[in-house]
């Protein structure tokens, strides 16, 4: 297989020697190594958890568009979008008006 294709990664697919309570070691940490391996696959795919990564996503890019790296307000970023706002309410209400 390739390195970074699915299957075993190298020293993975080794045979397993040495003394018995040595064999039950090396079991033992393959083992936590697999449920932490199953863990962490298992969060990833919870759907709550993708939205939780998705927010906190749409939350930083929200909070870098209306601040500079310094924490400030940009208020000429807000000042352009309400206008855009009152504009298109203006002309909405103006063109019910009319037909």
């Amino acid at each position: 297989m390739s390195e970074n294709g699915p299957g075993p990664k190298p020293g993975e697919n080794e045979t397993i020697t040495g003394t018995p309570s040595e064999l039950e070691q090396q079991i033992q940490m393959r083992r936590e190594r697999l449920a932490a391996t199953i863990d962490e696959l298992s969060g990833r795919a919870h759907p709550k958890a993708i939205a939780q990564q998705g927010a906190a996503l749409v939350s930083a890019r929200v909070q870098s568009v209306t601040h500079t790296p310094e924490g400030e307000l940009r208020t000429e970023r807000l000042a352009a979008v309400a206008g855009a706002f009152v504009v298109l309410a203006g002309v909405l209400i103006f063109s019910r008006s009319r037909g």
